[in-house]
């Protein structure tokens, strides 16, 4: 591997760019249809870093093409296809091969469905100073990464720019509507007890996580973006967890580590990640690949 091999950015003829997050290139295929393309980027502390992660944005596509296919007696999904070969505006591109996902349009809901089974994080950071997380009243002597009684849904909103911001259920009941709110919440926890079960068979620990939802032309609510892939969730190994201290990770918490760990005050530019980081990154993500799927992950 090396940066030759990574993807930074695409551009498509023939298609119309919508969006380029941190993340994904966004585009229009036709009304019902958008092409999602993920590139090599990473991003941490809403930065998005110079250096790219050889292979994450093929991994973060075939996990959740795993997650979608695993969880889609638990809520229909806007997956249609990752071939991007099917499409004749891309048929001939070999870097978006692996990549791209094919998914049908919807009306995204303006907030973040996060489940935590684990006290760490933002999670942390608040039951220390006040003792609940998003208005969720915890014992009082919980340790850093407890594993909670039970999960908890604290959502948060969707920023364009800088941190998301966790609100309580009232808020996210006001923005969504209150049937809409039980329903994603529903979803949420029911998604995360039957993706937490299984990751747990196969040596990983979910420690928490966040999904997006949409609405399709005719109102059905699908789960959509990316799904449990070691970007938008946080995971542990079963066999090295202990509570009390920060957990070894098999996601970019390792990077964001590495980040405070140097003088950078959190603001652009990123600072250029040396070697070893990017390499040790990338690792992690093959790993969690290779556990929850089963396989080697190969971009043949």
């Amino acid at each position: 591997m090396n940066p030759a091999q990574t993807v930074s950015q695409t551009e498509i003829p023939g298609l119309s760019l919508l969006h380029r997050g941190k993340v994904r290139d966004v585009y229009a295929i036709d009304e019902d249809r958008l092409l999602l393309v993920a590139t090599d980027r990473i991003s941490a502390f809403d930065c998005v870093m110079p250096n790219q992660i050889p292979q994450k944005g093929a991994i973060l596509t075939a996990l959740s093409e795993f997650w979608f296919n695993f969880l889609s007696d638990v809520s229909p999904n806007h997956l249609i296809s990752t071939d991007s070969r099917s499409l004749d505006e891309t048929s001939g591109n070999r870097e978006l091969v692996g990549r791209s996902t094919i998914v049908r349009r919807t009306k995204v809901f303006p907030v973040e469905c996060v489940v935590r089974g684990y006290l760490e994080g933002s999670g942390w950071k608040d039951y220390r100073a006040t003792g609940k997380v998003c208005g969720h009243v915890l014992p009082e002597d919980l340790e850093q990464c407890s594993k909670l009684e039970s999960p908890i849904f604290t959502p948060a909103t969707k920023a364009a720019s800088g941190h998301d911001e966790n609100i309580p259920e009232s808020r996210f009941a006001e923005i969504v509507g209150e049937d809409v709110a039980e329903e994603l919440k529903r979803r949420t926890l029911e998604i995360y007890a039957k993706a937490s079960a299984y990751a747990a068979e196969r040596g990983i620990i979910i420690a928490d996580t966040k999904f997006e939802f949409g609405q399709d032309r005719e109102g059905k609510i699908l789960l959509i973006d990316e799904v449990l892939t070691p970007d938008s969730s946080r995971f542990w190994s079963v066999a090295s967890y202990e509570p009390g201290h920060a957990q070894p990770s098999f996601d970019k918490q390792f990077l964001r580590e590495y980040l405070e760990s140097i003088d950078w005050d959190k603001t652009p530019p990123a600072p250029d990640l040396p070697e070893e980081i990017v390499q040790a990154t990338a690792e992690r993500y093959r790993e969690a690949f290779r556990l929850i799927t089963g396989t080697e992950f190969t971009d043949d």
